[in-house]
C-alpha cells in the first residue's frame, strides 16, 4: 500500500468484476468522447452525430435488424477468440479462419450432391473443420518451432485471403461474372432461412448463442477446460503438473478456428449466397472480433453482450455514411480508438484508490508508506 496526499493506492492481485466492467466501461466512454473529435473535423456537430446514429441503429425495427446481422460474425469469432486467449494464445488469425469456413462451405454447395438440409449441415460440419485445421497449423508452429503465434496467425490471414481471390478469379468463378469477382450462386437448399422482416439468419444466431454457451461450460467443467486456465496461467506450471502444453493449445485452436469457420459459413450462406471477394464476406469482422473477446474479458458469454456492442458500431457505418456523408471506414477509428483505450486502462483495474481513514500517520511526502 502507498500513500498518496490524502489517498491509499493499493495494489489488486486479482481485479473483481466490479472493477472489470468499470473500467472497460470508462475506457468505451472515452473511446466515443474522442471520436467526436472526428466529427468536429467533418463539420458535423457530435450531438447530432450521435443522434443520427441512435436512430437509425437503436432507434428503428430495421436499424436493430442490421444490429443483429451485424454481430452474428462477431459472436462466432469473438466466443472462439475467449477460448485461445484464455489459454494465452494470441490468435490474430479469426480473419482467414472466417474465409476458411467461407471456402468450405462454397465447395459444399456448389459441388457435394447432398438433398435437402442436409447439405446445410455438411456446409456448417466442412466450414468447422477447415477453420479448425487452418488454427491449428499456428500452434504446432508455436508448440514445435517457438514460432511467435501473433507472427504466425496474421500471415495466414493474407494466405486465405489470397487462396480466396484465386478461386473466385480462377476455378470457381461465375458464369455470369461481371466486373467484382464471384462464384456461381448457391442453390436454394444451400440458404440460410431469415427471421421474417429481416436479413437476420436465425440458424447462425442459435449457433452462436449456443457456442458461448457451450464454451463457457468447457473452460468451467471439463477437463480441458481446466487445462486451458492453467496454461494460460503459468506454462511452466502446466508443465510440472504434466499438462500436454501441445494438446491443450492445439485443442483451443482447433476450436477457436472452427467457431471463427462458422461465421465464414454463415455469411456465405445467410448474406451472399455465393463466395466473394474476402473483403465483401468479411468487413474485418475477425480483427473486430480482438476487441471483442479483449472485452469480454475472457468470458464467453459476455462475449455475446460485447459482439452486439460493436455490430452496433458497424451498423452506425451505414447511418455515417448515408445520412452524415462521410466515409465508412470511420468505423474502424471507432474500433481502433476502443481497443486503443481498453489497452491503455488495463493496469487500473489492479489499483485500488480510496481516502485515507481520519487520524492516520502520515509522513507528508506522496509514495510514503506506513505498512
Amino acid at each position: 500500500m502507498r500513500r498518496v496526499g490524502p489517498l491509499l493506492v493499493e495494489r489488486r492481485i486479482t481485479p473483481p468484476r466490479s472493477a472489470v466492467i468499470g473500467v472497460s466501461a470508462l475506457a468505451v466512454v472515452i473511446a466515443l468522447l474522442v471520436a467526436a473529435i472526428i466529427f468536429w473535423g467533418y463539420g458535423v456537430s457530435p450531438w447530432q452525430a450521435y443522434a443520427a446514429i441512435a436512430r437509425g441503429t437503436v432507434g428503428s425495427r430495421d436499424g436493430i435488424n442490421e444490429i443483429l446481422r451485424r454481430s452474428l460474425p462477431l459472436i462466432l469469432c469473438g466466443v472462439g477468440l475467449t477460448l485461445a486467449f484464455r489459454a494465452q494464445f494470441w490468435n490474430i488469425g479469426a480473419e482467414g479462419q472466417l474465409l476458411a469456413g467461407a471456402v468450405a462451405a462454397t465447395g459444399v454447395a456448389l459441388f457435394a450432391p447432398l438433398p435437402g438440409p442436409w447439405l446445410l449441415l455438411a456446409m456448417f460440419a466442412a466450414g468447422f473443420l477447415a477453420g479448425g485445421a487452418w488454427g491449428i497449423v499456428p500452434a504446432l508452429l508455436r508448440a514445435k518451432l517457438h514460432v511467435n503465434e501473433v507472427i504466425s496467425t496474421l500471415m495466414m490471414n493474407y494466405i486465405m485471403i489470397y487462396i480466396v481471390e484465386w478461386l473466385i478469379h480462377g476455378p470457381w468463378k461465375g458464369a455470369t461474372m461481371r466486373g467484382f469477382a464471384y462464384s456461381d450462386f448457391f442453390p436454394a437448399a444451400a440458404r440460410l432461412p431469415w427471421i421474417p422482416g429481416s436479413r437476420v439468419h436465425w440458424p447462425t444466431l442459435v449457433i452462436g448463442v449456443a457456442a458461448a454457451v457451450a464454451v463457457a461450460l468447457i473452460l468451467a467443467r471439463t477437463r480441458l477446460g481446466y487445462e486451458i486456465r492453467v496454461v494460460g496461467q503459468s506454462t511452466d506450471a502446466a508443465r510440472y503438473a504434466g499438462i500436454d502444453f501441445l494438446r491443450v493449445i492445439a485443442w483451443a485452436m482447433f476450436l477457436s478456428g472452427g467457431l471463427a469457420a462458422l461465421a465464414g459459413v454463415g455469411e456465405v450462406a445467410g448474406v451472399h449466397f455465393r463466395l466473394r471477394s474476402p473483403t465483401h464476406i468479411s468487413m474485418g469482422y475477425g480483427y473486430t472480433a480482438i476487441i471483442v473477446a479483449w472485452l469480454a474479458r475472457g468470458s464467453p458469454l459476455a462475449a455475446v453482450f460485447t459482439a452486439l456492442l460493436f455490430g452496433l458500431i458497424f451498423a452506425a457505418g451505414d447511418v455515417i455514411k448515408v445520412a452524415l456523408r462521410m466515409p465508412f471506414q470511420i468505423t474502424g477509428v471507432f474500433n481502433g480508438l476502443i481497443l486503443f483505450f481498453l489497452i491503455g486502462s488495463e493496469m487500473l483495474m489492479y489499483w485500488r484508490v480510496r481516502l485515507a481513514p481520519k487520524g492516520e500517520r502520515w509522513t507528508g511526502r506522496a509514495g510514503s508508506s506506513e505498512r
